[in-house]
């Protein structure tokens, strides 16, 4: 969840299937231009583009691995420090951890006070913030690109220095009890909390990323701290950085910060497969929080396919048409045709070793059989024909273009990188995906479908219902 230190509400963690980052997974680090990975110390270039763009990584000794986006025309830079630990790496007894320990970061450092990190930043019109997502944390900034030094300072300060003291655990334990019930007083958050729960049990990955209210509770300073010392390793942290930046300059400034923590051997992190999960079916067939709301929050969905899965191109296209715009099949025959929800739409979710696929709507609950009916129709119908050619194109159109267009400021870029190391550990360039959505065709769609869409589901539910009431849904 995205630390609120802005007044703006927090968004739900990134871990939204994202075509943009997808790439083979082999780990290498380099791309299809005959790039070998580059000794320790010495950049790589990734990617050049005609328009002066270009994509270069360096490992530092230690294991830390810097990569940098130069976007000519930009005067800004997002500059991002992430750590490849998240909710998926905890425990039942610490369950919250990760996300309690990014906001506590913030609350000070060996050399800077909470306030004195905020009033730098703001005294340059920057933006710093966080989120905790199930297998990654982030902390980033976004700045002039002549305040880019300040950046790189202030975050790595927290990462490298942060006190997490008692007093600042105690007060910041509140923040986040308080962000808690803020998720559980709003139901279309809280829905997708619970599905995930519905679908993977009381896993690593069924937990929120929030914890609840017990762990919180029951987490002491030695917990956060000692989570803080064994998990924010070197090997195991990425630098990026995209907008008007040197990729030496960057380099430099993050070798200045982390100092002596850069030395030996350590080579980075393993690439996070997944090997330890492999469900089979949803953990139960339905999930209810019983709310006296005056809409029922559904979330209809199965298992889905790995970020690793050769299917992930088709996936994406497919889930794009069934429930992914105004023109795709569930918003066309649940809201445009009957009139009978406000929002309804699909998503793909991409973990390492697994991930989900999901229908949401809302509405009131006279109306959620009729609803779940269609919906539940719809994606049969798909899985036994497929779509039509028409929809095909459309659907890879429809990715295309939103993922040139998400790419149009330097945080998304900034993102891009963090996450194709993290997750892929490689970087495929922005043509070469676009190449691969458009590659897809309808047979490729169609088989996808005839998998995913035939797999055993479940259904979680917030509204006024009882559990006796969803055998009947």
């Amino acid at each position: 969840m995205t630390r609120p230190l802005r007044p703006t509400r927090p968004r739900r963690p990134d871990t939204t299937a994202d075509p943009t980052t997808t790439g083979a997974g082999t780990g290498t680090g380099s791309t299809d231009l005959g790039l070998v990975p580059a000794p320790v110390g010495v950049p790589s270039v990734l990617d050049v583009d005609d328009d002066g763009g270009r994509v270069e990584r360096t490992v530092l000794p230690g294991g830390l691995r810097v990569l940098t986006e130069t976007m000519p025309g930009v005067l800004s830079a997002t500059l991002g420090i992430w750590v490849g630990v998240g909710s998926r790496d905890e425990t039942d007894r610490v369950a919250g951890a990760s996300h309690f320990l990014e906001h506590l970061l913030f609350k000070g450092t060996r050399s800077r006070s909470a306030l004195e990190i905020a009033t730098a930043m703001d005294a340059v019109g920057g933006e710093m913030n966080a989120f905790t997502a199930k297998e990654h944390t982030c902390y980033y900034a976004n700045v002039l690109a002549s305040d880019l030094p300040l950046a790189v300072t202030l975050l790595g300060d927290l990462v490298t220095e942060a006190l997490n003291t008692p007093e600042d655990l105690e007060s910041e334990r509140t923040v986040v009890l308080e962000e808690i019930a803020m998720r559980d007083d709003e139901p279309s958050d809280l829905v997708h909390d619970l599905f995930a729960e519905t679908l993977f049990g009381g896993g690593p990955l069924g937990r929120s990323v929030l914890g609840s209210v017990e762990s919180i509770e029951g987490l002491t300073r030695d917990d956060v701290d000692g989570w803080y010392r064994s998990r924010y390793a070197v090997p195991s942290m990425v630098v990026t950085a995209a907008g008007r930046v040197d990729h030496q300059q960057v380099v430099d400034l993050v070798t200045a910060v982390f100092g002596d923590r850069l030395a030996g051997d350590g080579a980075p992190a393993p690439l996070r497969r997944g090997e330890d999960v492999a469900p089979a079916r949803p953990a139960r067939p339905t999930g209810l929080v019983s709310r006296r709301t005056e809409q029922t929050h559904l979330l209809l969905g199965s298992l889905g396919l790995s970020r690793f899965d050769d299917r992930r191109y088709a996936a994406a296209v497919l889930e794009t048409a069934v429930g992914g715009g105004m023109s795709s099949r569930l918003f066309q025959e649940v809201r445009e045709k009957r009139g009978l929800v406000y929002s309804v739409g699909s998503a793909l979710t991409s973990y390492a070793g697994t991930g989900s696929f999901s229908v949401y709507a809302a509405c009131s609950k006279k109306r959620v059989p009729e609803v779940l009916r269609l919906v539940r129709e719809e994606l049969a119908r798909v899985a036994a024909d497929g779509l039509t050619p028409e929809e095909v194109a459309r659907g890879r159109g429809q990715l295309r273009g939103g993922t040139v267009l998400g790419l149009e400021d330097t945080g998304s870029r900034m993102s891009r990188l963090g996450k194709s190391e993290l997750s892929h550990g490689e970087y495929v360039p922005v043509r070469e995906v676009l190449e691969r959505i458009a590659a897809v065709d309808e047979e490729q769609v169609r088989a996808t479908a005839a998998d995913l869409l035939t797999r055993e589901t479940c259904l979680a539910v917030v509204g006024p219902y009882r559990t006796a009431d969803l055998d009947r849904l």
